[in-house]
């Protein structure tokens, strides 16, 4: 009993949902890394904004050098992986460290995560190359899923062994 107990406690919590997390974002990373293309031809089409309704107001922000593109994509991918990486040790610190070395390192890689997907997809993407307007490369969803993912994920670490968990004696 006292075995289940304890695997039901705050820091098995705050391993699992950082370990799915850091699963998550490293299985990103190897996609994007054996299928370099498919996502290639993502961040390739929002920068050149050629599936955006063509306002003369917003194209002069287009991107279309290879070079560019590549570096940016290649950029992405290195966040990505930095930011498994920091979740990766965040696990396994939920597993052997103190809680706050864990929730430590966790928030690190969490607001990785937010800045990539809230400040360079939805952010950058979304509005400054207008990728809303794109009914074939819009990745706002995605992006959306991950800032709440990264953000539930956050709050949930953060709360852990710092809500009381027993009733105040009655007065």
């Amino acid at each position: 009993m006292r075995l289940l107990i304890g695997l039901g406690g705050p820091r098995t919590v705050g391993a699992v949902l950082t370990g799915v997390t850091a699963l998550y974002l490293t299985l990103v990373v190897f996609n994007n890394l054996t299928d370099f293309g498919t996502n290639h031809a993502f961040v390739q089409h929002v920068f050149a904004m050629d599936t955006t309704f063509k306002s003369p107001n917003t194209m002069w922000r287009a991107i279309t050098s290879p070079a560019l593109v590549n570096i940016a994509y290649v950029l992405i991918i290195a966040w990505e992986a930095a930011t498994a990486v920091v979740l990766i040790i965040a696990t396994v610190s939920w597993l052997r460290s103190s809680t706050e070395v864990a929730r430590r390192i966790g928030s690190l890689g969490l607001a990785m995560m937010l800045l990539l997907f809230g400040g360079g997809f939805i952010a950058v993407g979304g509005e400054w190359f207008c990728m809303w307007q794109s009914k074939q490369w819009n990745g706002l969803q995605a992006a959306l899923q991950n800032v709440i993912i990264a953000g539930v994920v956050l709050i949930v670490t953060q709360v852990l062994d710092r809500v009381r968990t027993t009733a105040p004696p009655a007065a």
